[in-house]
């Protein structure tokens, strides 16, 4: 090919690094190095992003805010608790028009009685948390990237990133209401594939039944506590940052959902037994495989759970967790009775294990499951 051919440019893929050009990076290091002042931050550019973020300068008081929405000063510090908002004294002159905008929305739903009053703070809490976990991560990605990419300290990136963050909004608001969408058009979606095949409910008819039957998994890593002692905080949180987001990938793509992690280890669900039992297995291979992370060890249970504020509780969660630690490093352990949904199934194998005594269960029938036919999930 000569040199006044055509070429096409390489396909952007997520697993490919930003290459910064060189100018950029002298050019950032530059401004390190000329500044004179590089443990201070700009006041100035601070107050511009607060303005861009908040709509506009704080004119009001909590009272005002209230009064405006037409509801008790008692009323609107629930909806701001449940949002994680600080306290605030009477003379704090600390919400703008969009805060007295956003109260009236929330209120409104309840006044319609479109929503109780109840269920209107439990979103809002769902609101409240969900955001702060996602800015808190993403604030942190940023800072990463410009002290990896550019060279910079985590103090001189955090500095930069004052400046740098007005360009981001608008892009990033998108994408959150684009992916709020996409998921709650997915949530609907489990629905009601969910109540045409009858698998809403564990007996529907049984007062004394959880309401909703699933698959509950956990995963966890091998030796995580030893590994934690030898490795620097750097490092240390890199692996967990890997093991989160390979977690994520594949339980995503077998259709589950990734309810939450806790440091070492991850919880998930599945709307039937075999996509439970394809998730797990594909976790405990991708540990087994990756030379970066250590085993996983992986305990999967069908049964009925209560979903509240985005966890999961009840005898399911505990018995999948109490399995993870009886299960051998890269394998899947589940009970005989998610055992039995998945008899049959040529896909999966299942090998039975020494009867056990679990304290708060009493004896049970482990079950090692396997590959069998097939693919299985395939995380392209």
């Amino acid at each position: 090919m000569t040199s006044s051919e055509h070429h096409e440019p390489e396909p952007l893929t997520l697993s490919m690094p930003r290459i910064v050009p060189q100018a950029e990076v002298e050019a950032a290091q530059d401004a390190v190095r000329e500044d004179p002042n590089p443990a201070k931050v700009d006041r100035e550019a601070i107050r511009a992003l607060e303005r861009r973020l908040l709509g506009s300068e704080r004119t009001m008081r909590r009272r005002e805010v209230a009064a405006g929405a037409g509801v008790s000063l008692l009323s609107a510090r629930k909806l701001w608790r449940a949002l994680g908002f600080p306290n605030l004294g009477d003379e704090d002159v600390a919400f703008t028009q969009a805060d007295l905008e956003a109260l009236t929305t929330i209120i409104d739903l309840v006044r319609e009685e479109r929503l109780t009053e109840e269920a209107a703070i439990s979103i809002t809490r769902s609101i409240g948390q969900m955001t702060d976990r996602m800015v808190v991560w993403q604030v942190e990605a940023l800072v990463e990237e410009m002290v990896h990419q550019l060279g910079i300290t985590d103090a001189e990136a955090r500095k930069r990133l004052v400046t740098e963050l007005p360009d981001l909004i608008e892009p990033l608001e998108k994408v959150l209401l684009y992916s709020w969408r996409r998921q709650l058009n997915a949530g609907v979606a489990r629905l009601t594939v969910r109540a045409e095949a009858g698998l809403g409910a564990a007996g529907e008819h049984d007062d004394d039944s959880l309401p909703l039957l699933r698959a509950v998994g956990f995963a966890d890593l091998v030796s995580y506590t030893s590994l934690s002692r030898q490795m620097n905080e750097k490092t240390l949180a890199q692996l967990v940052q890997r093991f989160e987001n390979r977690c994520a990938e594949i339980i995503s793509v077998g259709g589950g959902r990734l309810v939450k992690t806790v440091g070492d280890e991850v919880l998930y669900l599945a709307s039937t037994p075999q996509a439970g039992a394809e998730i797990s297995l594909a976790l405990a291979k991708a540990m087994a495989d990756d030379d970066l992370l250590p085993s996983a060890r992986v305990g999967m249970v069908w049964g009925g759970i209560v979903s509240r504020l985005g966890d999961i509780y009840g005898p399911t969660v505990n018995l999948a967790s109490r399995l993870t630690s009886l299960a051998e490093p890269g394998t899947v352990l589940v009970d005989s009775t998610t055992a039995a949904t998945l008899a049959g199934d040529e896909r999966f194998v299942l090998m039975p294990q020494k009867v056990r005594t679990i304290r708060g269960f009493g004896e049970i029938h482990p079950v090692t499951v396997a590959h069998g036919r097939g693919t299985g999930l395939v995380v392209d």
